[in-house]
């Protein structure tokens, strides 16, 4: 299936909005967030620092008079520059961001947005990574693919178990805090992968200009899913 054809099909999974946060939150309760390189705002912020970082999140959404921020989809970002996860020596640096950030407080219940069961998860401890992750998988209309969920809670993959199943609308997790989410503030990473070739607990979140054509077209935007 091409990246037309699968974006297509993922667009019309659900004629309304999927949700992986609380369904009460209507979409005017949901707030663009800009962390792009291009956002001059930030330059006057350390955003190596969590609570720096968070301020400034908390401040939009208030000032906004929201409850989430979102975005981030394939933006080119500089808060990665402050861990070597994404800047490992002979690497090209990884800092294109393949899933949507929901920003929003810890300890956030996280739901299914479709049927799933549990492909893998793991806890990923480098500075500035996942922390713990759950990756589900789908299978509709003859169709697999994969979501990921990063940033969580150490208490969401305590008793998980790989094949478990959830049906829509089943909480799946909470947030976790900057302490176990790999130093971040508050949020979800929520990823659509297309093939999750090997990966186990993990799959890229960022993406170096290299890479940028394949993972592209193997993560396509979770927009497509939550229509926000």
């Amino acid at each position: 299936m091409s990246i037309y054809d699968f974006n297509g099909f993922l667009k019309n999974i659900n004629s309304g909005p999927l949700r992986v946060l609380y369904t009460a939150i209507p979409n005017n309760k949901y707030v663009p967030l800009d962390l792009s390189e291009s956002n001059k705002l930030l330059n006057a912020i350390d955003v190596s620092s969590s609570e720096k970082l968070g301020a400034y999140v908390n401040n939009h959404i208030k000032t906004n008079g929201a409850q989430v921020a979102f975005g981030g989809y394939l933006e080119v970002r500089n808060i990665y520059k402050r861990s070597n996860h994404f800047n490992k020596q002979a690497q090209e640096e990884r800092n294109i961001h393949l899933g949507i950030d929901l920003w929003c407080t810890a300890e956030t219940p996280i739901y299914a947005p479709l049927d799933a069961t549990v492909h893998s998860f793991r806890n990923n401890t480098n500075y500035g990574d996942y922390g713990p992750t759950i990756i589900l998988k789908h299978h509709i209309s003859g169709i697999e693919f994969y979501t990921l969920y990063g940033h969580l809670s150490l208490a969401s993959i305590q008793h998980l178990e790989v094949g478990q199943t959830f049906k829509q609308g089943n909480k799946i997790a909470t947030l976790g805090k900057a302490s176990v989410n790999g130093d971040y503030p508050p949020h979800l990473h929520f990823q659509v992968i297309k093939d999750i070739q090997d990966y186990q607990g993990d799959y890229p979140g960022v993406c170096s200009k290299t890479d940028f054509e394949f993972y592209k077209s193997n993560c396509p935007n979770p927009n497509l899913l939550l229509k926000l």
